[in-house]
């Protein structure tokens, strides 16, 4: 049987989109995961802030492709769900944000890089910060 070259390409095409499909679905799993850990004990506070202090906040520590969490000495956490897709973001990269106004804020520009190469990512945009604290018992 011979298949067209228009046919083949469509069929590549279907099946690099189940399995990106399935990739996502796995991030997006293990993110989930990774995020209920990492804030395991804390609880929202309802607060939320379009910035926050890069010099009192330690991080960040990515979770998953979505996610961004900045500890704050004093047990507070603050949880940062990125703007749109960043398929750059995963765990092991190194953020390079670009702080315009001496605060990490909403919108402002991220891209990662990979240690060990020299060509960033494409930008990313941070948006507002919600606020957890560490649940007394």
């Amino acid at each position: 049987m011979r298949m067209s070259f228009p046919l083949l390409i469509a069929a590549a095409a279907a099946l690099s989109s189940c399995a990106n499909g399935q990739y996502d679905e796995k991030v997006r799993a293990e993110g989930q995961k990774d995020l209920a850990q990492a804030l395991d004990g804390y609880a929202a506070t309802g607060k939320s802030s379009d910035c926050v202090n890069p010099r009192t906040v330690s991080g960040p520590q990515i979770i998953g492709n979505t996610t961004l969490l900045y500890r704050e000495t004093g047990g507070r956490i603050w949880r940062n769900d990125v703007i749109g897709n960043c398929p750059s973001l995963r765990e092991g990269q190194t953020l390079i944000t670009e702080i315009k106004s001496g605060q990490l804020c909403r919108n402002d520009m991220f891209r990662t890089i990979e240690p060990g190469t020299s060509i960033p990512s494409a930008f990313c945009r941070l948006n507002s910060f919600t606020e957890y604290k560490r649940v007394r018992n």
